[in-house]
């Protein structure tokens, strides 16, 4: 007879591990915090498993079968390991994990806040792999099959019960090219409407800025539109074109490209950058980890 694992029960190989090092069901019972006649049908459980006797009466003693002493290390040694691999998962260490960490996030985000950690997070944990994906349509069943760890996006476009926690809250801010004559001046509604603007389509769920501009009518004369975040500040300068964008993103991109940047002209929203996470992870020793890693890294920045 075939045995198959999908039906065979693990803990029966620690039964097997204690029953033939005691060689006694009494004090194997008594090992594994069972009841004998619990240990006793672990036994019979065993014997039909392996076709085999496995412990054999000899007067008052049991004696291991041939085949249970020749089976004892093998098993001994998947019992340390599954005991092993349980424990690793509930105490997660950064300095010895493989683990991969799959997230979903924007080209920003992966800009201000992921990218800038990673340094770190090779020196404490340089086994750790990162896999970021950008955020597509069927990003919330991924998670909820578990196949995502994280999605990084705006609270709006968050859906289901999974846990949540904020990241950050974010402004956005005008930027154009510095030698911009439109900045000689403070920067009005009018000019600021009657000047070309750089857009950014990522999805057709929209951006966050976006779509509040076209719930409350959105007058920008739209003539660039790009497919990331990251693209939009390369197509202002020697333009007397604007663009809306995230002011940690601006930030970072004014340390490399001659921009300006100022307030809006007009009333925008506070956009509230999330984390979620499943809900059957948040007592993962990982998913706690990464966690702090984030809430650090952001504590630590000057924005």
């Amino acid at each position: 007879m075939i045995m198959r694992l999908d039906r065979f029960d693990l803990n029966l190989l620690v039964a097997f591990d204690v029953l033939v090092e005691e060689r006694n069901v009494t004090r194997a019972a008594k090992r594994l915090n069972l009841t004998q006649s619990a240990m006793s049908a672990a036994l019979r459980r065993l014997r039909d498993a392996f076709s085999d006797e496995i412990l054999v009466q000899y007067g008052k003693k049991m004696i291991p079968t041939a085949a249970a002493l020749s089976l004892a290390p093998e098993i001994s040694a998947v019992v340390a390991d599954l005991r092993g691999l349980i424990s690793r998962g509930l105490s997660f260490d950064p300095a010895q994990s493989q683990r991969t960490f799959r997230i979903v996030a924007s080209d920003y985000m992966t800009t201000v806040l992921l990218g800038p950690i990673i340094g770190r997070l090779q020196k404490v944990a340089p086994g750790v792999r990162i896999e970021i994906t950008l955020p597509r349509n069927d990003i919330h069943a991924r998670l909820e099959d578990g196949d995502l760890d994280f999605i990084v996006a705006p609270e709006p476009f968050l859906q289901g019960s999974h846990p949540r926690e904020l990241l950050f809250e974010e402004r956005h801010v005008v930027v154009g090219w510095s030698g911009n004559p439109i900045f000689q001046k403070p920067l009005t509604e009018e000019v600021y409407y009657g000047a070309g603007h750089v857009a950014v389509s990522v999805s057709r769920d929209g951006t966050f800025i976006d779509n509040h501009l076209r719930e409350f009518g959105d007058h920008r004369r739209i003539e660039i539109i790009c497919a990331a975040f990251s693209q939009v500040a390369w197509m202002l300068p020697d333009t007397t074109r604007l663009a809306l964008m995230h002011e940690r993103l601006a930030r970072v991109m004014a340390a490399r490209l001659p921009l300006c940047i100022v307030d809006a002209p007009v009333e925008l929203p506070i956009m509230r950058e999330m984390l979620q996470y499943h809900n059957a992870r948040a007592a993962d020793g990982g998913i706690i980890w990464f966690r702090e890693q984030l809430r650090t890294a952001i504590a630590n920045q000057v924005c």
